[in-house]
């Protein structure tokens, strides 16, 4: 067993593995593709796929324990750019779109800071998840703020 197979490494100013250990919570197949496939969607907001959020994916995909077959076409569905038209949330419990808005904020802010390309897309996650609007004020309050403590950490 090695922590460098659960994306435990060092990238630009984050801890991959940091953010997968963050980002894991319930939910098993179909919930899971759907997450990663949204949190793709989320990268590819400000026009690229960075490193950085490759790897978190990646990471994601280790401690999911998806591999194989299903990860190969999640990380195939990840080389082209995408917007959240392209996953479908609707299926999503509502925990489930809770923790997808927490993961897509953190994934924002996987280069080191959010854009306003990556805050346009968490502000229509979060019309297109249904989520009230005080109920996703106080996620994106409390995951902007530990967002930002983890980028000083290094």
């Amino acid at each position: 067993f090695s922590l460098e197979c659960l994306g435990w490494r060092r990238h630009g100013p984050f801890l991959a593995g940091e953010y997968a250990r963050v980002l894991v919570g319930r939910g098993t197949g179909d919930c899971q593709v759907a997450m990663l496939k949204s949190l793709v969607a989320v990268a590819w907001a400000d026009g690229q796929l960075h490193g950085e959020e490759s790897d978190i994916i990646d990471g994601l995909l280790a401690v999911y324990e998806i591999a194989g077959k299903d990860a190969e076409t999640i990380r195939a569905f990840a080389k082209t750019k995408r917007t959240l038209d392209d996953v479908p949330l609707t299926e999503l419990s509502i925990d489930d779109r809770r923790q997808l808005l927490q993961h897509a904020i953190l994934v924002t802010y996987a280069d080191g800071q959010q854009t306003a390309a990556e805050t346009a897309v968490i502000d229509a996650l979060i019309k297109k998840l249904r989520l009230e609007a005080e109920d996703a004020q106080k996620i994106r309050e409390a995951t902007d703020a530990r967002a930002k403590r983890l980028t000083k950490l290094l």
